[in-house]
């Protein structure tokens, strides 16, 4: 018993049934009830962390472990539950020791959650991976398994409003077949990519309609948001900004 997460997660379904958010979910079988597991899921919207463990709690009450970014841990609010949650920092300026935790986690039977993609995807489609959630699970000795959520964007996504009001957005959650950690990690990303990109096709085709123009709509199915080629460039440009931050930032203080 996880007293803390158990309430967490009375509390978000409790939110969800007020936002009237309606859950198709499938592939539950396919989150091991035991042991560890890579909980690999694309990243859409700033909620999809909430969604993504609702296939784990559905096979037994199972937790996912997420891996987050530090900032959300400094926060004087939110630190303290994730720390009770035993999710695990990110300090994308030094990996080393998230990548370890993750590790050790998995090796303790623990499903943990990371992204892939790393960022948010403003295309919608699914970006190039990082080979992190490969190397962890094959030093681990676990699968990967492929979790794909989609209709979150609808609810906050970067670059629009949250819409967290009594919405009725309907979200599927799909999870493919694990994926064998076993091989090159090149090899291991490049098939889940292809897996999640296909669960995704599969979950677009059977959620519509989609309304031509739409910002959570991608560009392939008539609607708003950018390609994925575009959303690159954009992302490209972002970083490129905060670098440039960064860099103003030390040369003042060295002044």
């Amino acid at each position: 018993m996880e007293p803390v997460y158990d309430t967490v997660i009375a509390l978000a379904r409790s939110l969800w049934a007020a936002e009237g958010l309606k859950f198709t979910v499938s592939g539950v079988e396919n989150v091991p009830k035991t042991g560890g597991a890579v909980i690999a899921v694309n990243h859409t919207g700033y909620l999809d962390f909430t969604y993504a463990g609702l296939p784990a709690f559905l096979q037994g009450k199972r937790k996912v472990r997420f891996m987050a970014k530090k900032e959300v841990f400094d926060n004087k609010i939110s630190g303290p539950i994730m720390r009770s949650l035993k999710h695990i920092p990110v300090d994308r300026g030094a990996g080393a020791d998230s990548y370890r935790a993750a590790v050790e986690y998995l090796q303790r039977g623990e499903l943990v959650g990371v992204y892939p993609e790393a960022t948010i995807s403003r295309s919608f489609e699914i970006k190039d991976f990082k080979s992190g959630a490969a190397r962890m699970a094959q030093e681990a000795g676990v699968p990967i398994i492929p979790t794909v959520i989609w209709g979150a964007q609808r609810v906050w996504t970067k670059g629009h409003p949250k819409r967290l009001g009594r919405t009725n957005i309907p979200i599927s959650i799909g999870v493919a077949e694990p994926v064998e950690s076993t091989g090159d990690p090149t090899d291991v990303t490049m098939r889940l990519h292809q897996v999640m990109s296909e669960q995704l096709r599969t979950l677009q085709e059977t959620y519509g309609p989609y309304p031509p123009g739409e910002f959570w709509v991608p560009a392939r199915l008539g609607g708003g948001a950018p390609t994925l080629e575009e959303a690159n460039r954009m992302d490209a440009d972002e970083q490129a900004e905060k670098a440039a931050k960064r860099a103003a930032q030390k040369g003042q203080q060295a002044g």
